[in-house]
């Protein structure tokens, strides 16, 4: 018998190397990935005063000043899949949370709001990569039937990541300021980019499931076409997508369903509640509360749509159940803050809806253009974020300036009245979904086989 395999601490090293090393673990890592990016992402709606009063900015500004992490992680949902592909998830996931902590850096750091847009910037950018990565690696180290299950449990972490950067960012900003709490988010980064070089792989080895083997070897020793061909045949499949008016339905539902989040939740909700009386831990919670109801009803809605072989009307009635909950919340006064805390969480349910239309994108695609149906779906859910941050922006500043509103230190204070003014557009636009979702021809969950 060899000793060192029955020596104690030789067993544990080796069971420690094995836990590392499980596809599990390596998907886990890729998730926490894309939960430390969801930080980076909502900062900005965590620090709204701070920041006009560091960089001397009003709505607008701050709106663009945001949005900027859009204007890079919105276009490069097209090409990531293809250099995932090319390039392997633990290179890219590696150099994309550095690029995410030199981001971090360049905006906490700053004095100049040029800079801190680059940040945002090099934030969008990196954080392009985060949940195509987990997807990737899960295509890499899991079963199929598991596929599913790790794309689910990556997009509830993401909330998580929104509910806990939330609720952690304001202790910190309001004890240490923003600039220390965005100096603490960069060295996480840097651990972050170290354990993803040091556990995540590119390829199985030995000790995964025997199901994986037979059919990553043929996808690891396939003929691989040029990076050059890949975008070329995604360019192409792309102009195929964009010309089906199906397309352009289902991506204009995905855009306007996810707005509570990419623009009211990340942004302009915190100050929002602020101005309607909320203490800061209070409006920080109301809008974790918007998280949490995503989080139940994304799962909820998918299954159901599943179960009952249909994605129009579930669409349809989560932006009509959206509309009518944050209606209640904007314009109805005499609600009482646990009320307004309920109906947050009702809302987060309905508009949780948002998560079929990369099913009906899907569906309504050739099967061989599958993952570029996704990624376009992706890129137009995400072009709410680019443009409203800054529209409802402008709208607080344009009703600002028709009231004569007060400053404070060369700040502007916004009144809820002027809140009530600018995100009037939100349950317009999730109206606008409803009606789009009438539009789109029903799939039945099936997919083409072409």
């Amino acid at each position: 018998m060899d000793y060192t395999l029955a020596h104690p601490q030789t067993v544990e090293i080796s069971r420690l190397k094995r836990i590392l090393t499980s596809p599990w673990t390596i998907c886990t890592i890729g998730a926490l990935f894309y939960m430390y990016e969801y930080f980076l992402r909502i900062a900005p709606g965590v620090m709204t005063q701070s920041l006009r009063e560091s960089f001397q900015v009003d709505a607008t500004q701050l709106g663009v000043l945001s949005a900027f992490y859009y204007w890079a992680y919105t276009p490069m949902q097209l090409p990531v899949g293809v250099l995932f592909d090319h390039f392997g998830p633990r290179r890219l996931l590696t150099l994309a949370c550095l690029v995410c902590v030199a981001g971090t850096v360049l905006f906490g750091m700053t004095h100049l709001l040029s800079v801190a847009q680059a940040g945002r910037f090099l934030i969008g950018f990196g954080s392009a990569f985060a949940y195509v990565g987990v997807l990737k690696l899960a295509t890499i180290w899991l079963p199929a039937d598991r596929f599913a299950l790790i794309a689910g449990l990556t997009s509830a972490l993401g909330g998580l990541g929104a509910i806990f950067g939330e609720s952690g960012m304001t202790v910190l900003t309001e004890k240490l300021g923003w600039r220390v709490t965005m100096f603490i988010l960069a060295l996480l980064g840097v651990f972050l980019s170290y354990v993803i070089w040091a556990i995540v792989r590119d390829k199985p080895r030995k000790y995964i499931h025997p199901r994986i083997g037979q059919a990553m070897d043929k996808v690891l020793h396939a003929e691989t076409k040029s990076l050059k061909t890949e975008l070329a045949s995604m360019s192409f499949g792309l102009l195929g997508l964009i010309s089906k008016s199906q397309m352009w339905f289902v991506g204009a539902v995905g855009c306007l369903l996810y707005l509570p989040s990419s623009v009211f939740a990340e942004l302009w909700a915190k100050p929002y509640f602020e101005a309607r009386g909320f203490s800061a831990n209070n409006a920080a919670f109301a809008v974790d509360l918007i998280f949490l109801g995503f989080i139940v009803g994304g799962p909820l809605i998918g299954g159901l749509s599943d179960k009952i072989h249909r994605r129009r009307m579930p669409m349809f009635w989560g932006a009509v159940g959206a509309t009518a909950t944050i209606c209640a919340i904007f314009y109805i006064p005499t609600l009482s803050q646990p009320a307004i805390f309920t109906l947050l969480f009702i809302f987060g349910i309905f508009y949780g809806a948002q998560v079929i239309v990369f099913a009906a994108g899907r569906e309504i695609a050739p099967h061989r253009l599958a993952g570029t149906a996704i990624a376009t779906t992706n890129m137009f859910v995400m072009i709410g974020g680019m443009v409203l941050q800054p529209f409802i922006g402008s709208l607080l500043d344009k009703h600002w300036l028709m009231t004569n509103g007060s400053s404070l230190y060369g700040i502007k204070v916004y009144t809820l009245a002027d809140y009530n003014y600018a995100i009037l557009s939100i349950p317009i636009c999730l109206f606008a979904a409803a009606i789009f979702a009438l539009l789109i021809k029903e799939t039945g969950c099936r997919l083409k086989s072409i």
